[in-house]
């Protein structure tokens, strides 16, 4: 007999901004359970993102930046007629959300920059200006995409 699915945790609200999704952001940053270093890390980022752009607050830039790096498919192997295909999937807004945040982070911590709050606001910069440096993950997710036209016709055959 399987065990109940596990029960989704609500985040309490970051303290400066009020978001959720700060807060998700946050706990993925974090290292070693150094929850206050990594609210430093990101509060400071931000600073330094709200220096550079002035005409928009830091937590719209921090969004953008975020919906910039989502994911919107995914491929899956499905196994037809002896053959395995990689067939293109939508991706689930949770998922979306929490494959971004861990590419971009991912992103953040492989910069050149000397701290991690100049590697993050670099990045958040990058992002929003849309010339994201994307990680290996998206481009062979984008080149994909543009192969598997077959998945049309197979989902025909199904």
């Amino acid at each position: 007999m399987r065990k109940k699915r596990a029960k989704k945790r609500l985040l309490i609200p970051d303290s400066k901004f009020g978001s959720t999704l700060v807060t998700r952001f946050v706990n993925n940053l974090m290292l070693d359970g150094r929850k206050n270093t990594a609210f430093k890390v990101f509060y400071d980022a931000m600073n330094n993102i709200s220096e550079k752009i002035t005409e928009e607050s830091s937590l719209q830039v921090f969004e953008k930046s975020l919906e910039n790096v989502m994911p919107h498919v995914e491929v899956r192997s499905r196994r037809i007629g002896g053959a395995t295909f990689q067939i293109p999937h939508p991706v689930r807004e949770d998922r979306r959300v929490s494959l971004g945040m861990k590419w971009m982070i991912g992103a953040a911590r492989k910069r050149n920059e000397k701290t991690m709050q100049q590697k993050l606001a670099v990045k958040l910069w990058l992002d929003i200006k849309k010339k994201v440096l994307r990680t290996r993950k998206n481009k062979i997710l984008i080149k994909w995409r543009k192969q598997i036209k077959l998945s049309l016709i197979l989902d025909f055959k199904l």
